[in-house]
């Protein structure tokens, strides 16, 4: 493009006189794509945080991988075997037996809760780091040693929301009450389930409301019990290199194992949540690229006046000697200008609105309805890039009807127009 076409389309973008409006205009359209990009980064940052923030939390508590098993009893005997074979599998780099169930507390007053027992190996040296849970206790002494005051090891960690309800403390006692092996009693007409005494060790908080509302981890040989599992266990659980290669690993793992095993990667342990929010995420982009589509249409129609404004200034520069191309050219880069202008104030409004919420946590969530206490926003630089390249794309489109309009003028036509 010559200096000519440049400072002729610089010209009509800054026009002055009686065709002042049309400046306005400009500015009128450049805010529709400013408001469009700036509102897609920011919410497409809100989804990608709701997602990561989730997965971060749910991993606290929930490992890359878990092995189970198929049938109506859902435990694992023979799990000493199956654990050296998920140990000696290339991409494993932690495993451990863990036992979950359901059950009641109470700390010896009316109420009691329904709760998620779940039963890990003590913590000690040479004890498998599989999830990250054992990192957030944030009282207690004995902490996941789960080592109670009498020596037993019945020793429990409860979840900060959980323990508040329950109204406990380290060193409280807490009664679990465990329906499996319940026992008929002639004497109360119905069964009477196994009730057993454990000693707070610790508490701990996540941040994601169902492990902090309703999780008790207790020791593996007493969840055992607990469970009337005997020397079985509910599975074995599974750390991977990478928590984006447990896909792999758990379909290998799954081969080696055979039947009656099964393997769960981490994302099919809560599909449904994952694939909900990244339909959302589609969804709100495509609505919210509409946006961009409408301030396309401003930018339509402010050519289209720009043209119309310009057909005598453009009759005469065609008659000096300016070529179709060149008129063409003038107004795809007044197109082009509006439109890159926009979307790069519209980047750095939108970037800087999510880093603000993200780092200030200005907008508080119930996470009792969306599992997580504030309104998270990662900006990845991929999801920019892609809305920079829709939006500028969006707009050249919107150009080439004018541009194509201003280089059919015949110049005789043009210069007569009124």
């Amino acid at each position: 493009m010559s200096r000519l076409e440049l400072s002729i389309a610089w010209r009509y973008l800054r026009s002055r006189g009686g065709s002042r409006l049309f400046s306005f205009i400009s500015v009128i359209a450049m805010g529709g794509v400013l408001v469009g990009v700036s509102a897609l980064i920011i919410i497409n940052g809100v989804m990608t945080g709701m997602q990561d923030d989730l997965r971060e939390k749910i991993l606290v508590g929930s490992p890359d991988l878990r092995v189970l098993t198929f049938g109506d009893d859902l435990k694992m005997t023979n799990w000493r075997d199956a654990l050296a074979k998920v140990r000696k599998e290339p991409g494993v780099v932690a495993a451990g037996p863990f036992v979950l169930t359901q059950g009641l507390a109470t700390a010896g007053h009316d109420y009691a809760e329904g709760v998620f027992v779940e039963g890990i190996p003590p913590q000690g040296p040479g004890v498998p780091e599989v999830t990250e849970i054992r990192h957030h206790a944030v009282r207690g002494e004995g902490d996941f040693r789960f080592a109670s005051s009498d020596g037993t090891g019945h020793g429990a960690v409860l979840g900060q929301r959980l323990a508040e309800r329950l109204n406990v403390q380290p060193g409280d006692k807490l009664t679990l009450i465990s329906p499996a092996g319940a026992k008929f009693n002639a004497a109360v007409g119905g069964y009477v389930p196994r009730m057993y005494q454990f000693e707070v060790t610790g508490i701990f908080e996540t941040g994601m409301y169902e492990y902090d509302n309703s999780y008790i981890y207790i020791g593996l040989d007493a969840a055992r019990a607990f469970g009337g599992l005997g020397e079985a266990v509910t599975g074995i659980e599974a750390r991977t290199t990478s928590r984006w290669d447990a896909g792999a690993v758990g379909d290998e793992l799954t081969k080696r194992l055979g039947y009656p095993y099964r393997v769960v990667d981490w994302q099919e342990q809560n599909s449904s949540l994952f694939q909900a929010l990244k339909l959302e995420k589609l969804a709100m982009g495509v609505i919210l690229l509409l946006i961009v589509v409408v301030a396309a249409f401003n930018i339509v129609s402010t050519l289209t006046m720009v043209v119309k404004d310009k057909t005598k200034e453009i009759g005469i520069l065609k008659a000096m000697g300016m070529s179709s191309s060149s008129i063409r050219r003038i107004f795809l880069t007044q197109g082009l200008v509006i439109g890159a202008v926009g979307t790069m104030i519209g980047v750095a409004l939108g970037v800087g609105v999510g880093v603000a919420l993200d780092r200030g946590k200005f907008i508080s969530l119930d996470p009792t309805v969306y599992f997580i206490d504030h309104l998270p926003v990662a900006i990845q630089p991929m999801d920019v890039l892609v809305i920079v390249a829709a939006s500028v794309a969006i707009a050249t489109l919107a150009t080439l009807y004018p541009s194509l309009q201003a280089a059919r003028l015949y110049p005789v036509e043009a210069i007569r127009h009124e």
